[in-house]
């Protein structure tokens, strides 16, 4: 079964898409910060990590870089609300050595789980 942490400031958001991947078949936990989703990864070693990019004190592109280092395997997902991230977005997965997808807030549960398994299949 696929792991997915999901790390997002907004709990209502974070929660919400914890449950679609629930409900998608996954295993799936929630993070509120860049910080909690760090700590979570090393101990939750997740498939995929799906990040919103802007949240206070560490944005998700600085927590994106250290689970590249630390897990190697696990695939990367970056949400954003502000369309003004997209180009910063892109150009820091270029530099990953692994596909990163990149969606904008809001999105269909049926998209966000379309790129997962894009995502997924590539590892």
């Amino acid at each position: 079964m696929n792991r997915v942490l999901v790390v997002d400031d907004d709990r209502l958001v974070a929660d919400t898409l914890t449950l679609i991947f629930e409900k998608s078949g996954f295993k799936a936990k929630a993070a509120y910060s860049a910080d909690q989703g760090l700590e979570c990864s090393r101990e939750f070693v997740p498939n995929l990590l799906l990040c919103d990019v802007s949240m206070p004190g560490r944005d998700g592109l600085s927590l994106a870089n250290d689970v590249t280092r630390e897990l190697p395997a696990c695939r990367i997902l970056m949400m954003t609300g502000f369309y003004s991230n997209l180009k910063n977005v892109r150009e820091h997965a270029c530099r990953w050595s692994r596909p990163v997808g990149i969606l904008t807030k809001p999105c269909q549960p049926s998209e966000l789980l379309r790129e997962a398994a894009v995502l997924l299949a590539s590892a």
